[in-house]
């Protein structure tokens, strides 16, 4: 069942964009994954990369096998087939993704922007923990850094801004939040979310198959680990 917001533009001599709609959610997180999945079975000779993202799928091709018209023709098969029912357990374990568990050393040690989030929200450092656990989080998009998976959505008890100034350096492993979403930093890099754990997980490594341990529509969940687990699982502070 396609959408009158679905549309389909040229991204490149040898690219095309679906766009899903104006905002990311389950729905069109579903269509993003369906079509996906589609086109890799429909385009597979043809295909070069296929790049989901909130709402949007770009797709890029070998021009020498194929050209615009091919493709969108493809695409638009595709989305003529896409269904959405939350209630359809076929539908969703075809969907949804695979469950990864990530563990996460929370503390002020290993999170120091916890107690000021937690002092903004009205709550412990304990309660906002468990709520950040609570969740089940969808990979909706993988950017800024190889590995850097954006996750949505963040219960709004503990959504935050990013911070004002972003720090130089933000140390590999650490788990953050900024406004309604969460991400594990996969390398050390400079950001401006706020940290209120470390992960021992890494998070993309170019020598592991697969690289990362997460894609485009997986669904993730938190797990509190001790310090000392935290050591032993190879995490550094």
């Amino acid at each position: 069942m396609s959408s009158p917001q679905q549309t389909i533009s040229i991204a490149g001599e040898n690219s095309l964009i679906v766009y899903f709609g104006d905002k990311p959610d389950a729905a069109i997180a579903s269509q993003v994954a369906q079509t996906a999945q589609q086109l890799r079975e429909s385009l597979s000779q043809v295909l070069i990369d296929l790049i989901p993202s909130y709402a949007s799928l770009l797709v890029i091709y070998n021009p020498l096998q194929t050209d615009h018209n091919a493709v969108r023709q493809s695409i638009r098969r595709a989305l003529s087939n896409l269904t959405y029912d939350e209630n359809n357990e076929s539908n969703k374990a075809q969907t949804q993704g695979s469950l990864v568990s990530l563990p996460v050393y929370y503390s002020t040690e290993s999170g120091p922007d916890l107690q000021t989030l937690a002092d903004g929200a009205g709550l412990t450092t304990e309660q906002v923990i468990a709520i950040h656990q609570q969740t089940e989080y969808r990979v909706y998009a993988i950017g800024f850094a190889p590995g850097f998976a954006y996750l949505g959505e963040v219960d709004p008890r503990i959504a935050a801004p990013r911070l004002a100034t972003p720090r130089q350096k933000v140390p590999r492993g650490a788990v953050a939040i900024a406004d309604r979403q969460t991400a594990v930093y996969p390398a050390q890099s400079p950001g401006g979310w706020n940290l209120i754990g470390l992960c021992p997980q890494r998070m993309f490594d170019p020598n592991a198959n697969p690289t990362m341990p997460v894609q485009v529509g997986d669904r993730v969940r938190f797990e509190a680990i001790d310090k000392q687990t935290f050591l032993e699982l190879g995490g550094q502070l």
